[in-house]
């Protein structure tokens, strides 16, 4: 999978699995994508993103807050 959600249309959320819809040009600017240091690469949709704005702010490690 690439960098941005929008570029690949079987993009989903790695919080919640919704799936990223490439109808709505503007979800791009919504999903978030972080970059973990051992080189895991974690997107989430819009609704987990401020489900979880604390946890991803304080640079929590991903197992901290996805399944």
């Amino acid at each position: 999978m690439t960098d941005d959600p929008g570029s690949d249309r079987s993009a989903c959320c790695d919080g919640c699995g919704t799936p990223y819809d490439p109808a709505d040009p503007s979800a791009a600017l919504a999903w978030a994508r972080q970059c973990d240091t051992d080189g895991t690469v974690t997107r989430l949709c819009p609704m987990c993103v401020r489900a979880h704005a604390r946890d991803i702010e304080t640079r929590l490690p991903a197992q901290w807050w996805t399944p």
